[in-house]
């Protein structure tokens, strides 16, 4: 199965195989070779067959061909083939018609080599909608595998206590009624382990829905919401249906459930998107305050519309893929490279969760989230900050370095921040250098774990531990700065952030 991020090593593995086992068939499929079939045959004489469409029943039936013996003449027969004949000639059978999604057979029986793994599971294929960078666009029709075996499959996936399954449906709630009874399903039989996850369209939502994701445990599902652009020409030119209003809404209504993760997508590089629209874009975008924000950039897949129509935008992309956008029309490539930066410190900084606080004290001081985040990379660049693999600590530090050239408040109250958001994730013994001194006195801590271990006001979790356990469990800082003394609670963690308990104490 041949996609953009591994065809690469498909075509070297192909090659040498067949240098090795030169009588051994090779068959390719999937997106990255279905639209050029023919070119790829050419190309690739170690390729004895390409599978193009969906390829289950395809495969099925070639192999049972190969089985029974049958002549070479005779692949004709096969809807769905692209293979070089007795003559040498590339032939092309007709298309494949789409399967119904309950033919298709269910891939898991055995989970004992997959602990810890995402599960890929799918309920649809097709798409409603017409996205000119997507191929899903390319077929028109959505197909859904009936609720009565999709409550089957899941009912193994939750029995087998799976990490998360990640559903591929490319638009999840594109149905009312498919994805209602699934969440419903999932909901009603949480095991209370399992996540779920979706990629929806998010101005879809409707009362039922959202009423419904309300009663649903912290981390039992999580979406992935493709917004793209807030660019109405660009959202038009690209055949998107969007509300961004409605999803706005949407989006901070179930924010402020906080029972789940929602992950928004940008992309970079569409037409008539140039950089101060793109600003605003990501503005918009960030506002919302996604736990993860995905700054992309546009992959020219093979077969898709935005392909047919890349000189119309004057659009160059790399050669080799994942053939990402190098610059158009409307965005140069320096500032393709720009973005490449803002990205980075998107990932670092408030992708990571890590810098919450911290974050939002440092966008006090900026009217737009992404001159922020420009500024930041900017500094990275100067201090060697860059694309460099570092310590969590030394973000820290980065981060400190930037906040206290620029907020008002100055450096010991955004090093205090800083410490603040650190001890949030991390029960660390040894004090990192960013945080300087820790001001609670020694004496103060031990009369706070002394009578805590006794009373049990802050931690009631904790009963039948000593003094000495609480100490090493938990983490008790006196911030001047921001005038209080909080308590970190490592038992108790935030299922959505993975963020410790606090409690001020008085």
């Amino acid at each position: 199965s041949c996609y953009i991020w591994n065809i690469e090593y498909v075509l070297d593995v192909a090659e040498n195989l067949k240098k090795i086992l030169p009588e051994v068939k090779i068959v390719f499929g999937g997106p990255e070779v279905s639209y050029d079939a023919v070119q790829r045959l050419e190309r690739h004489e170690y390729v004895d067959i390409i599978i193009t469409g969906e390829g289950e029943k395809t495969f099925r039936e070639l192999l049972e061909w190969y089985c029974e013996g049958r002549p070479h003449k005779e692949l004709v027969s096969i809807c769905g083939l692209c293979y070089r004949e007795d003559s040498g000639k590339i032939h092309m059978t007709p298309a494949r018609e789409p399967a119904r999604m309950d033919e298709l057979c269910f891939p898991y029986h055995d989970l004992k080599d997959m602990e810890n793994r995402i599960i890929y599971y799918e309920t649809i294929r097709g798409c409603p909608f017409s996205c000119s960078y997507c191929l899903s666009s390319v077929e028109k029709s959505v197909r859904l595998r009936s609720l009565p075996m999709v409550f089957e499959e899941l009912d193994f996936f939750l029995k087998h206590h799976v990490k998360q399954v990640k559903f591929v449906d490319r638009t999840f709630n594109c149905n009312h009624e498919h994805a209602y009874e699934i969440w419903k399903y999932i909901q009603e039989h949480d095991n209370g382990m399992t996540n779920f996850h979706f990629e929806i369209s998010a101005d879809l939502l409707n009362e039922e829905e959202l009423t419904l994701m309300e009663k649903m445990r912290p981390g039992l599902i999580q979406l992935e919401i493709g917004v793209q652009s807030t660019n109405s020409e660009t959202v038009r030119e690209i055949q998107r249906t969007m509300d961004f209003e409605k999803l706005s809404r949407n989006v901070m209504r179930i924010r402020g459930m906080n029972n789940i993760h929602q992950h928004l997508d940008l992309i970079a590089g569409l037409p008539f998107e140039n950089l101060k629209s793109f600003e605003k874009s990501f503005d918009d975008v960030y506002r919302l305050r996604p736990d993860q924000l995905q700054l992309g950039f546009l992959k020219v897949l093979k077969g898709s519309r935005m392909e047919e129509k890349k000189a119309d935008y004057g659009l160059e992309h790399k050669d080799m893929p994942p053939y990402e956008v190098l610059y158009t029309d409307w965005l140069s490539f320096e500032e393709i490279s720009e973005l490449k930066g803002i990205e980075e410190m998107v990932e670092a900084y408030y992708n990571s969760r890590q810098f919450g606080h911290a974050l939002e004290e440092l966008e006090k001081e900026y009217a737009s989230p992404y001159r922020m985040y420009r500024e930041l990379w900017i500094y990275h660049e100067k201090n060697g900050g860059l694309g460099m693999q570092h310590k969590r600590s030394a973000r820290y530090e980065l981060l400190l370095g930037f906040m206290g050239d620029v907020c008002k408040k100055g450096e010991n109250y955004c090093r205090e921040l800083l410490a603040y958001d650190y001890y949030l994730r991390e029960n660390a013994k040894s004090r990192p250098l960013f945080a300087g001194e820790n001001r609670m006195e020694k004496e103060q801590a031990r009369l706070f774990y002394e009578r805590e271990s006794k009373e049990h006001e802050y931690l009631p979790s904790y009963a039948g531990y000593d003094k000495n356990q609480l100490r090493r469990m938990t983490h008790l800082e006196y911030f001047p700065e921001l005038g209080k003394t909080v308590l970190f609670d490592y038992m108790e963690k935030n299922p959505l952030d993975q963020e410790a308990r606090t409690v001020e104490i008085k």
